[in-house]
């Protein structure tokens, strides 16, 4: 909504750059969302976090008093930061495989290996913990985590061999990522 509001004028937007003016080298406007691609969302979200005390500070001017509850509270931050934190891995093994200029098919036994691991360890560090956020939080990554199961298992019996095959013919990764599936 803040976004919004920001983005809603060019005066808004010239005070909201104001706010930036000889604290950053490049001033920015939030990222506004953009419904067909994920990694738009977490960018959305790490600019937002980026720009938290410039917003702070927009907001301190009269004109905006009335949104000021609209701001996000610290500990909201904390939890804002959390989540990027558990989505970052997504980020990079997405923009990694779709920038590459070669084959990948021999890496997605490595991708979905690193991707469940990194869930596995999100999912132990949420269960030991007591505070509400975090045990609030400990449903969705479950969800997230059966989701991504669900498009492994798409993945796999149907070209499971050829994902094995390629795999295998790949000297440097083979033997790592099988390793795990021995014990």
């Amino acid at each position: 909504m803040l976004a919004v509001l920001i983005m809603l004028t060019p005066g808004h937007r010239n005070e909201f750059i104001d706010c930036q003016k000889a604290k950053v080298r490049i001033a920015v406007l939030p990222i506004l969302n953009v419904k067909t691609r994920w990694n738009s969302t977490l960018e959305l979200i790490e600019r937002a976090y980026r720009l938290r005390e410039f917003t702070r500070e927009w907001l301190q001017n009269p004109k905006y008093a009335e949104y000021r509850p609209l701001f996000t509270t610290q500990d909201e931050w904390t939890i804002v930061k959390y989540v990027m934190e558990v989505l970052r891995p997504f980020q990079y093994w997405t923009l990694w495989m779709s920038k590459r200029h070669t084959v990948t098919l021999h890496h997605i036994i490595t991708v979905y290996n690193d991707i469940f691991n990194h869930m596995d360890g999100v999912m132990r560090a949420l269960a030991k913990k007591k505070t509400p956020w975090k045990e609030d939080l400990f449903f969705p990554v479950k969800l997230a985590q059966q989701k991504l199961s669900k498009y492994y298992a798409k993945v796999t019996p149907i070209t499971g061999m050829l994902l094995d095959s390629a795999h295998i013919l790949d000297s440097f990764q083979k033997l790592p990522s099988f390793r795990k599936w021995d014990k």
